[in-house]
């Protein structure tokens, strides 16, 4: 089984998390937190800031490290590293999401979080 190897985005604002519905592919309407896949030569909070940029417009700081959600999808197993990050400039403008929500800690569990996601979401609660 091959493995994808991306990073993700735990973008807060005061008591807010920011969460994308993913508007495209096997897992088009799931929610998650933003990011991708980790390009050759690049680290992994680099990645995030390019993927940020990429996706929605915005510059990010990021960081420290949530930790690693080692995930097995039907097809692939997906080893997605999560950074806390905040906006440091730019609009968020949705070029990849069909939606995006910004939750309180009592609303995370208000959306319908792709599995390895919500593996995340447990992490933020604890």
């Amino acid at each position: 089984m091959k493995t994808v190897k991306v990073v993700a985005a735990i973008i807060r604002d005061g008591n807010k998390i920011f969460a994308t519905q993913r508007g495209y592919g096997e897992f088009k309407d799931g929610w998650e937190f933003p990011g991708g896949k980790v390009e050759k030569g690049e680290t992994p909070k680099e990645a995030l800031a390019r993927e940020i940029k990429e996706e929605l417009d915005v510059e990010i700081i990021v960081g420290e490290r949530l930790g690693c959600v080692e995930y097995d999808y039907p097809a692939f197993h997906l080893s997605m590293d999560c950074y806390w990050a905040e906006i440091c400039s730019g609009n968020l403008v949705l070029k990849e999401h069909e939606a995006a929500r910004w939750l309180s800690w009592e609303e995370l569990d208000s959306v319908d979080w792709l599995p390895a996601d919500l593996e995340v979401v447990e992490k933020i609660k604890a």
